[in-house]
């Protein structure tokens, strides 16, 4: 194998401008090329890890195969990789304090003061050496901007590793298009640029992110002013599909010029199933997805990130069963005190994850019409655990039926929190105590579930507290709801079906977290295809 290589990753001007995207492309792109590649991502906050953040100030909170839980932008890496990444690739500002505090206190030190730098600074270098051996080249991300106090160490950190190993760095800046002048403007990625070198680094490649693209004046102007060849300046437009992206790259040639500045041979490049993927977006027949949600907006605005793995894995189920799907998101709140005929108009409703109480009687009144109104549901996690509810308040006749999360005095807890978890809330130990990361299932011989996933056992990523309160078993199944898969042990509810419904199946797992663009979900695609199903269905009716 191959010496390690580093590609860095750094952003200029303001945040939220794809630099997850741009990473992933990257490695998307070098591992079409043969090489083997990983990615990791620096996020500078001082929390440990993204588990105890709001979903609607953080987005998503992404669930690893190991139990992490961390930003999103590992979801996508994991997409455009295809391939799994550990808690590890993610590095926090408080888990790099952590490491250095606990060694102090182990006198790993040997008793003298221990300072930003170097002690910090090399137990960053650490962590990022720690996750990439084994591979031949590493992509290592820093959140925020250019210029940001908390990214100082990590910009440090990595200087000092692109002194050591052969490395690039890219930084991804944002170009302001001024209708009254009618141009893109660079001079805020000139600032940008300057602010980097005061760290000591300098960019070898800027991608410029932009609304209309990239024109030649302006990539000559920021060549000249930036210090950066022309063939350097990478044009990155916004685009209606990001796994487009790899392949505006590619016809840029940048995953060639990286090669070479890394000092690595550009032996091959095969990516045809990727492309072939990204053409099945532009037909298709649509169908409608209503995404009922407790984090859509934030503000005034919609929140478009809380629920990112379930948007793209419904992306990826169309994809493959030639369908274009048409997301709304829903906010669960306004349902309550609102009729739900509207939802007549989907040909299909997810209920996602979620905590809390707000929000959840409107999403119980979605699945209830769902299961009415024979349309295709998928519930996850809170999904499954409101769809139990739902049935046995209006098919048991449990009418008061509720999870403890909620309503702690219930009469009828049909969910309610496993009592190793009691004992962790009781001591508000929340950080990293949920059940995490991979579990496994064992699927009922005949049901639907197992015949989607063509297998008997199964292994899905899970992040809750609550569960199926086996109490309740017998008098929910007496009415025909069926758990199709449980726990090795038979003791925890993993999956429910309704045998006589069109598509009715909630999991307590979170699937969406390993769907891929090549290598879509079953579940999702069998929920799609159903959608798809009653979208004709309703076409020659009418």
């Amino acid at each position: 194998m191959r010496a390690l290589r580093f590609v860095f990753v750094v952003g200029g001007v303001l945040s939220g401008l794809g630099k997850g995207v741009v990473t992933a492309s990257i490695g998307n792109l070098l591992k079409a090329c043969g090489y083997k590649v990983t990615a990791i991502k620096i996020d500078p906050y001082v929390n440990v890890d993204a588990g105890t953040m709001r979903p609607t100030e953080h987005g998503e909170i992404f669930v690893t195969e190991d139990g992490g839980e961390i930003d999103q932008d590992l979801g996508t890496y994991e997409r455009f990789l295809n391939q799994n990444l550990s808690k590890n690739n993610n590095i926090t500002t408080g888990k790099v304090f952590l490491r250095v505090i606990q060694k102090e206190r182990a006198l790993e030190y040997n008793g003298r003061n221990v300072q930003i730098i170097p002690d910090v600074s090399d137990e960053v270098k650490n962590m990022i050496l720690e996750v990439s051996r084994g591979y031949e080249i590493s992509l290592v991300e820093v959140g925020g901007t250019t210029g940001d106090i908390e990214n100082l160490v990590f910009l440090h950190a990595i200087r000092e590793l692109s002194e050591e190993y052969p490395s690039a760095t890219v930084m991804v800046s944002y170009l302001p298009f001024l209708e009254n002048v009618g141009e893109l403007k660079t001079k805020p990625t000139q600032h940008a640029v300057a602010r980097l070198r005061e760290s000591g680094l300098f960019p070898d490649f800027i991608v410029a992110r932009s609304e209309l693209g990239l024109d030649e004046p302006r990539k000559e102007k920021l060549a000249r002013h930036c210090f950066v060849p022309k063939a350097h300046i990478i044009d990155d437009p916004t685009v209606d599909n990001i796994y487009k992206v790899p392949l505006i790259f590619e016809k840029q040639k940048f995953h060639e010029k990286l090669l070479k500045k890394l000092g690595l041979p550009f032996k091959k490049y095969e990516n045809k199933k990727w492309k072939e993927f990204t053409e099945k977006f532009e037909s298709g027949e649509e169908v409608k997805i209503a995404l009922v949600g407790k984090y859509v907006t934030y503000g005034n605005t919609e929140h478009k990130d809380v629920y990112i793995s379930v948007i793209e894995a419904v992306k990826h189920g169309s994809a493959k069963i030639g369908a274009k799907p048409v997301i709304v998101q829903l906010d669960s709140r306004k349902l309550e005190g609102n009729g739900v005929e509207f939802l007549k108009e989907f040909h299909g409703i997810i209920v996602p994850g979620g905590f809390g109480t707000t929000g959840i009687e409107g999403k119980i009144k979605a699945i209830k019409f769902a299961r009415e109104q024979n349309i295709p549901f998928l519930g996850l996690c809170l999904g499954m655990q409101l769809a139990v509810i739902e049935f046995a308040r209006n098919v048991c006749g449990l009418k008061k039926a509720n999870s403890t999360e909620f309503d702690p005095k219930t009469p009828h807890p049909v969910i309610d929190v496993i009592p190793e978890q009691k004992e962790l809330l009781e001591k508000k130990m929340y950080g990293a105590t949920m059940r995490l990361g991979a579990w496994e299932a064992v699927l009922k011989k005949g049901s639907r579930v197992w015949k989607i996933y063509k297998k008997r056992k199964v292994s899905e990523r899970h992040r809750h507290r609550y569960e199926v309160n086996p109490k309740y078993i017998k008098i929910l199944e007496k009415h025909g709801l069926v758990f199709s898969g449980k726990s090795p042990d038979g003791k925890l509810m993993e999956f429910l079906e309704l045998p006589n419904h069109r598509f009715f199946i909630a999991t307590q797992a979170h699937p969406e977290f390993k769907s891929r663009p090549l290598a879509p979900h079953p579940l999702f695609v069998s929920f799609l295809k159903e959608a798809l199903k009653l979208k004709l269905e309703t076409s020659k009716r009418k």
